[in-house]
């Protein structure tokens, strides 16, 4: 017992202080509890709540023979300091949060990271995904199916599926003596089949990382009840509630090495006194074997992960995950400088620069030099970060233009629509090129004006009036008879393009692999519940329309759109909007009358749905750069008649945008009942094809998870709104995207 004791009263001894001889005559299977205040607070948790002195026990006795590995020499692997975050420690738990195998742990995803995976530890199998979104903050969301468990009692019936989002966040990150603390709510809304909230602590002796966690619900004494459409979390709401039905979680995990790790927890999971689990009546009759859980960790590379356990006393589990950084290019992004040919060297200036920006990557290219001044008017076909295509034009002016040019101004337009105007003195851009100035500080030297409406007189080169292209694209849709359903194809785009602002738009999609269908009947309501019927389509018309847009001065962008405005509406669209304090707020007005497209034929309009919807509302967006956030709120009325807002959180993670929306209407006027008290809600993710074809591009593919089967909160999916039209084109953005100039 000595040789296992004195290594901590070495390095601990700080922390044990006077009172460790007392304790270790009386309590030695404490020892390693004392260490650190989180062990002293495990015992008075479990004094107070009356916890199974057995539990306790065989805690203290597994802890203490993990632990005692160090004192045992040879051990050339373990490193003599702790890590200082949560490396090597944030592996997945069955359900896709970081954790053990049932349990959390307070481990929580590095910022700007994401994982999925799928993991089965029968009845259950999981499909999920994870993201670290802010330091300390993971959410992550899963879809539960119960194997041998239907949905409905019908032969032709899938598997129960339950759609569920957790949320955690470490609120106090580990210090040297003291525990990481994490809260956590799990599944706080809807059937809440699989609900929780909970404390938790972890601590690093590494290579050893200890978990203790306090919570309710799934792993407390009792379920919890459906909150419907209401988000509930006892803990805020109910403490003494909470705090009463609680119990306690432990585990630990011992890495002694990154690529693999053990794992043992203890999970109070009363499996059979969970009555609103469809799997308690065919497979939880009566108590589980054991409540202690084995596993082992495996990362064949860094991004990849796998798990495999034994659970419950009877179960084996399996987990797949990958971990990626959001953002990242797979391959790195390379675009070849442009190399002035010797031949081109004989013409103007102008030519010479004309030719260069469109070899770069620029159309409807406009180039004026006077004495002092360059002007240059194009508009950006390439690249991702619109800084990244001002500090090309300004190496290719600098480069080719005369000596004698001393200011040099560039007006970056989109379809002949001016966004804005960027001046520089040439000075500065020479320092600049030579690294004597820095991005933020050329910046800070330069001027950027939104404000401006109008560009150069001279003739415009290499104008782009027709446009055209394809990106593949997926599509799903969640029904509870029949989850996984899907569409696969591509969808094309064609462009024309007469005038100033104004586009004629055509999108054909051809989906050869499509499943979707569904047995659910559209609501009485129906405005979007009856998606399936255009979805099932192999070849669609998504969009037939012409648009228009126009900017006048302060800022004021305005458009009207008409035609097949999207797979399921037809009819106009307008809106206005502006931006002040330099972009960081955006407000404006838009509105609708639309009528139902036909499913079954392209070019027709409905027979059966005759109306004509109407739509106003007021959006608004709140843009926080320091953060890469952006909120924005839509009020007003909505397709079905319903009054109220939805809001939308986006975080920009390098190019990487995911969004988030909920909303809250008055659905007293809506006949279905199913549509009542309904929030509609979802997420979405634009990823930019930058990140996988090793060259700068400004297309994204985007991919939204939302059900199609309620009817409460929907509008006409646009073209493009005038927020997302004016984009990070505003100064504070630009300011933040400095970094992209060279």
């Amino acid at each position: 017992m000595t040789d296992l004791i004195l290594p901590y009263l070495l390095i601990h001894c700080v922390d044990i202080g006077s009172g460790l001889l007392h304790h270790i005559i009386l309590y030695p299977f404490r020892i390693i509890f004392q260490i650190s205040l989180w062990r002293s607070l495990f015992f008075c948790l479990a004094r107070f709540l009356r916890f199974n002195i057995l539990h306790a026990l065989l805690a203290c006795l597994a802890l203490l023979v993990f632990t005692s590995f160090p004192a045992l020499p040879p051990f050339p692997f373990f490193p003599p300091v702790a890590y200082a975050a949560d490396e090597p420690f944030l592996g997945p738990a069955n359900w896709g949060g970081t954790g053990l195998m049932e349990i959390p742990t307070a481990r929580v995803m590095k910022e700007n990271t994401y994982r999925f995976g799928f993991a089965e530890v029968s009845p259950y199998r999981y499909y999920y995904g994870a993201l670290g979104l802010f330091p300390g903050l993971e959410v992550d969301g899963r879809v539960t199916e119960i194997v041998g468990v239907k949905a409905f009692e019908t032969p032709s019936s899938g598997w129960y599926r339950d759609k569920a989002f957790d949320v955690k966040y470490r609120f106090l990150p580990e210090s040297k003596y003291g525990p990481a603390l994490a809260l956590g709510i799990m599944d706080p809304q809807g059937t809440r089949l699989y609900p929780s909230q909970y404390l938790v602590a972890s601590k690093q002796i590494y290579p050893f990382d200890f978990t203790i966690g306090f919570g309710n619900g799934r792993f407390g004494k009792k379920p919890l009840a459906p909150s419907n459409e209401d988000i509930k979390a006892e803990i805020f709401t109910d403490p003494k509630r909470w705090f009463k039905e609680s119990q306690i979680f432990w585990g630990v995990q011992f890495s002694p090495s990154d690529r693999y790790s053990f794992m043992m927890e203890y999970s109070p999971i009363k499996f059979h006194k969970q009555i609103s689990d469809p799997a308690r009546r065919k497979y939880f009759d009566k108590a589980v074997p054991s409540g202690f859980n084995f596993g082992f960790r495996w990362k064949p590379f860094k991004w990849a992960e796998v798990d495999v356990s034994y659970q419950r006393g009877e179960q084996f589990g399996l987990n797949l995950s990958t971990l990626f950084e959001i953002g990242k290019p797979l391959i790195p992004i390379y675009d070849e400088s442009y190399k002035e040919k010797s031949d081109d060297k004989g013409y103007s200036v102008e030519i010479r620069l004309i030719n260069a920006l469109f070899a770069s990557g620029f159309s409807n290219i406009q180039v004026k030099i006077n004495v002092t001044d360059v002007f240059v008017e194009a508009q950006n076909n390439r690249y991702f970060y619109v800084t990244k295509a001002i500090g090309i034009i300004l190496k290719l002016v600098n480069d080719i233009t005369p000596r004698h040019v001393e200011n040099i101004h560039i007006i970056i337009n989109d379809n002949g629509i001016p966004l804005f105007k960027f001046s520089a003195m040439r000075a500065d851009i020479g320092d600049w090129q030579t690294e004597k100035l820095s991005n933020d500080e050329l910046i800070y030297l330069s001027s950027f004006d939104p404000s401006i409406t109008g560009g150069s007189d001279t003739r415009v080169f290499h104008r782009s009036l027709i446009d055209y292209g394809a990106k593949m694209s997926i599509e799903n849709y969640y029904d509870v008879a029949d989850f996984f359903q899907y569409r696969f194809g591509l969808a094309a785009w064609g462009s024309y393009r007469p005038w100033k602002g104004a586009t004629f738009l055509a999108q054909p999609e051809w989906y050869p692999i499509n499943n979707i269908s569904t047995r659910t009947l559209p609501l009485v309501d129906a405005v979007r519940s009856d998606f399936a019927l255009y979805k099932e389509k192999d070849v669609t018309l998504a969009r037939l329309m012409f648009d228009q847009t126009y900017k006048a001065t302060n800022q004021l962008y305005s458009r009207i759109s008409a035609g097949y405005l999207e797979l399921q509406y037809a009819g106009i669209y307008g809106e206005i909007a502006t931006t002040i304090v330099d972009g960081r707020i955006m407000f404006g007005l838009g509105g609708s009358a639309v009528r139902k497209r036909d499913p079954d034929n392209v070019l027709k309009l409905s027979d059966h749905y005759t109306q004509i919807y109407k739509t106003a509302f007021f959006n608004s967006r709140l843009n926080i750069p320091e953060y890469d956030v952006t909120l924005d709120m839509k009020a007003g009325r909505f397709l079905a008649g319903d009054i109220g807002a939805k809001f939308t959180i986006s975080k920009f993670i390098k190019g990487v945008t995911i969004s988030a929306w909920y909303s809250i209407t008055d659905t007293s006027n809506l006949k279905d009942p199913l549509n009542r008290g309904y929030h509609d809600k979802g997420i979405s993710i634009a990823i930019p094809i930058r990140i996988f074809r090793g060259s700068d591009s400004k297309t994204s593919y985007t991919y939204v998870l939302s059900p199609w089967t309620r009817d409460v909160a929907q509008d006409v999916n646009q073209y493009e709104s005038l927020f997302d039209f004016i984009g990070r084109n505003i100064k504070i953005f630009f300011d933040k995207d400095s970094k992209w100039l060279n």
